[in-house]
């Protein structure tokens, strides 16, 4: 079945869906309307779509079919009048399948056993401390007899593995696609041959060692002391959107494209899914900032190369959460989660600048407080970029495609505004990125006025020599 391209829009009585589906019969179509839930079938078209509040298919309720534009329109009754349909834009989020949790069905209500409700009773009726007094004289009477004890498996168990397959992407749902790396043009894989394979810890070990190896201290000191150019991109503004926010039409038929997929993350990994879209934005924004968000044949090996997830399959990993307490990001996480970005600007792209480098998180944390539709719309852009590279359009595969519907149908507006806030407030000191950057800069400092005081001796030089008498 062919899911039709779609927009929903809204008056104070009625939800209003509109889909372009030409060359349909009008007496086939199959609407209905169940609750929240609407459902269109006429061949080849099926659209399910899923909203926030209860709809009705009254009197009020209707639906037009206009052959020469080929567009079904469908006008549903809110079933409380004024009441706000929130994410009607958000077309990913409306396609995702509702989550349903499920109940116990079987209740036991009460006992034919009479002696065993005696003995609950009595159970019951004892203290804590008569209790514990019971339980520890079983137990020596067991111990005594030599009866078999309860006993109970470890909580944590060795792991052990019988294959060498790792999974990688998107809570670690993809395999595979990196099985012939070695036998493309994918430049920035930092994992070989072994990219199927690795360890976590490999993984990380290799991503660090492979920083270090490319880190070119002279190169950051001629940038030190060179900066013209990069002043300039300091002072660049990125185009956030303000006021009204609208998809435009390519922007909605890239979201109709997106998987039809639904996603169970514990507590744990959503965390750190958070994190990930971090490093995800950062790249982003560095590569927006240096073309000034006119994307060249290098943007993709830009993006790519600066984020940890893609280049060496190693997001961010942190804190395990027991998800009793809302999602609350720490300081010292946000920015363990941010120096591999740091550290791979300063060493693999033609511009390595610390101001630059932090110029780029105040930018990420202005996407984030402006919530999921200037995040979609900045992970749409790069994921545009990237579908269209020969070869690295794979991580569009393993991790972009399932960002974006995350984003619009699980992500929350104040949880991306908290990360926002604490990512603007943060301070990344140059220490911890392990590559002694002030020695460095008062070194280039120190050579640059040894230069000037060489010139103006060269210079004083000079005027004795063309004053000196014939």
């Amino acid at each position: 079945m062919i899911t039709p391209r779609f927009s929903c829009s809204q008056t104070d009585t009625s939800v209003i869906v509109s889909m372009y589906c030409p060359s349909i019969r009008a007496a086939e179509v199959e609407i209905n309307i169940d609750e929240m839930t609407l459902t269109v079938h006429v061949k080849p078209y099926f659209l399910r779509l899923n909203f926030s509040h209860a709809l009705l298919e009254d009197d009020e309720s209707s639906a037009q079919y206009d052959p020469s534009s080929g567009y079904l329109t469908i006008t549903m009754t809110k079933e409380s009048k004024g009441q706000d349909f929130k994410d009607l834009d958000l077309l990913a989020k409306l396609l995702a399948p509702r989550t349903t949790t499920h109940q116990p069905v079987i209740e036991v209500l009460s006992s034919d056993n009479g002696n065993e409700s005696d003995l609950v009773s009595k159970t019951q009726g004892l203290s804590l401390e008569e209790n514990l007094s019971l339980e520890q004289e079983e137990i020596k009477k067991a111990a005594k007899n030599d009866w078999q004890l309860p006993q109970q498996a470890p909580e944590t168990l060795v792991s052990f593995e019988t294959s060498l397959q790792k999974y990688y992407g998107f809570l670690n749902m993809h395999h595979g696609y990196l099985r012939h790396v070695i036998h493309t043009e994918n430049e920035v894989n930092e994992l070989g041959a072994d990219a199927e394979t690795c360890t976590v810890d490999e993984r990380t070990k290799r991503r660090i060692d492979h920083e270090d190896e490319k880190w070119d201290g002279e190169h950051y000191m001629a940038d030190y002391m060179d900066d013209e150019y990069i002043r300039g991109l300091l002072d660049w503004t990125h185009p956030l959107a303000d006021g009204p926010f609208e998809y435009t039409e390519k922007e909605n038929a890239e979201m109709l494209r997106l998987p039809r997929k639904e996603y169970i993350a514990t507590p744990q990994q959503t965390h750190n899914l958070y994190l990930t879209l971090v490093t995800i934005l950062y790249s982003y924004a560095y590569d927006a900032r240096t073309t000034q968000l006119d994307p060249t044949p290098e943007s993709a090996w830009t993006m790519c190369v600066l984020t940890p997830a893609f280049s060496a399959l190693d997001p961010p990993n942190m804190r395990p959460t027991t998800g009793k307490e809302p999602l609350i990001f720490s300081q010292e996480e946000v920015i363990a989660a941010l120096i591999p970005s740091y550290r791979r600007s300063l060493a693999f792209p033609l511009y390595r600048s610390f101001y630059l480098v932090d110029k780029c998180r105040t930018d990420v944390a202005g996407f984030l407080t402006k919530g999921r539709r200037m995040v979609m719309r900045c992970l749409l852009q790069m994921k545009d970029i990237l579908d269209h590279h020969e070869v690295y359009h794979v991580y569009s595969k393993i991790w972009l495609n399932d960002f974006c519907l995350w984003i619009s149908a699980y992500a929350d507006d104040e949880t991306l505004e908290k990360l926002g806030k604490v990512l603007a407030e943060i301070k990344i000191a140059k220490a911890l990125i392990g590559w002694n950057l002030e020695e460095l800069e008062t070194a280039a400092l120190e050579s640059l006025e040894r230069e000037s005081d060489s010139d103006d001796l060269s210079s004083e030089d000079s005027d004795d020599f063309y004053h000196a008498p014939l």
